[in-house]
């Protein structure tokens, strides 16, 4: 601490030009920090929750049905438990902004296999015994101020409705929670009964867009999986079944790798802030020549000016990257709100600790040339401007 001051008066000796590079890597991190949120937003939560779940779809794509017939011959598969199927909607509520899940769902076993969902018991008979039901999340219903008893009605746009109508009404008889935080994001759909949607849809009737498996046992569900695949090999509708995480991740694949679009962005960023910062600190130290020579003739050693060097760059990432990370912070916000909810985006512990990793780094790389040309100099030199 004896030397923070020293380092306050070199990044202030050209104010302008410390405010600018200080704006410059503020943004980098700013970008940095709302990126990584989207990433961590499009990542399967890892919970406890659904490790003994598969989902079994088709093979060939997840907008290809299979029959609804395949339920009984999945449930007789050695180690299989129980079995559901549910099936996409793509109802618009309102306005295509309002976008969120909205999926045909076998009732009693649905909610069986998803003991996470935590529906009143009086709900969740509503539900059971409701032709026309709906439950949704409590977010969702906190987003659109719906209460029980409202209905509901979804603009057809993938299945026409018999009646003649382009939209489909439910009653909503539930509203559930989740019972652990990093779920949340369950809560944004809305679940109603497939014998319902079967009966009323124009086209399609009998199949199903994915069946929920539960195993006896989670160490076997590789096994399981595979034995499923099996029963249905060389038919006309092949399966694929996988683990309930992987299937979540495949609708993110959908868009692109989303890792490797952040990666390959910070990457261009940090590049780019590298050269900026690199070149500050090179014309920062040719232009304080002098002094370091006269801080060598009062005594101070070559490795001391070599790392107040460093720590001068350091500190320069550490003041902008900081502010990067709040200003991302603050910004989130409006993501969440510009996405209608559906993106989670919170400020994930690990991003700011791989943000100050960052900064270290790049405080580091850019500050050890010019930290090494300041430790090499020769007093006599310096003073005679060579």
């Amino acid at each position: 601490m004896r030397y923070l001051p020293l380092l306050v008066a070199g990044l202030l000796r050209r104010k302008t030009r410390t405010a600018l590079t200080l704006l410059s890597i503020a943004a980098a991190f700013a970008l940095f920090g709302m990126l990584d949120a989207v990433r961590v937003a499009f990542t399967a939560p890892e919970s406890l929750s659904g490790i003994d779940r598969l989902i079994v779809s088709s093979r060939l794509s997840l907008t290809q049905t299979l029959p609804q017939a395949y339920l009984a011959r999945i449930a007789s598969v050695p180690g299989v438990d129980q079995v559901a199927h549910a099936d996409w909607f793509g109802g618009i509520y309102q306005d295509p902004k309002n976008f969120f899940p909205n999926i045909a769902v076998s009732p009693a076993a649905y909610l069986d296999l998803h003991p996470e969902y935590d529906l009143p018991p009086e709900q969740r008979q509503a539900f059971l015994t409701t032709r026309t039901g709906a439950i949704v999340g409590q977010a969702l219903a906190d987003r659109f101020g719906w209460q029980v008893g409202d209905r509901i009605p979804l603009q057809a746009t993938l299945y026409p409705n018999k009646d003649g109508r382009d939209y489909w009404l439910f009653d909503l008889v539930g509203i559930y929670q989740v019972t652990e935080p990093q779920l949340r994001g369950v809560e944004r759909q809305l679940l109603f009964r497939y014998d319902y949607f079967d009966e009323g849809r124009t086209l399609g009737q009998g199949t199903i867009g994915w069946f929920v498996v539960r195993v006896r046992d989670p160490d076997q569900a590789d096994q399981v999986a595979q034995a499923i695949d099996r029963q249905f090999e060389n038919s006309t509708y092949e399966t694929t079944a996988r683990s309930e995480r992987d299937f979540q991740r495949s609708f993110a694949r959908q868009i692109g790798d989303i890792g490797l679009i952040v990666t390959a962005i910070m990457a261009a960023v940090f590049f780019t802030l590298i050269l900026l910062t690199g070149n500050t600190m090179g014309q920062s130290i040719r232009e304080r020549i002098p002094e370091l020579a006269v801080l060598k003739t009062i005594g101070f050693r070559n490795r001391l000016l070599l790392v107040l060097v460093v720590a001068e760059s350091t500190l320069l990432l550490l003041i902008g990257g900081l502010l990067g990370l709040a200003m991302a912070r603050v910004a989130l916000p409006a993501i969440r709100a510009a996405s209608s909810g559906q993106l989670d985006v919170v400020m994930a512990p690990q991003s700011w600790l791989t943000g100050l990793a960052l900064m270290v780094a790049i405080g580091v790389i850019v500050g050890l040339p010019p930290a090494l040309r300041a430790m090499r100099l020769r007093i006599v030199d310096a003073l005679a401007g060579r």
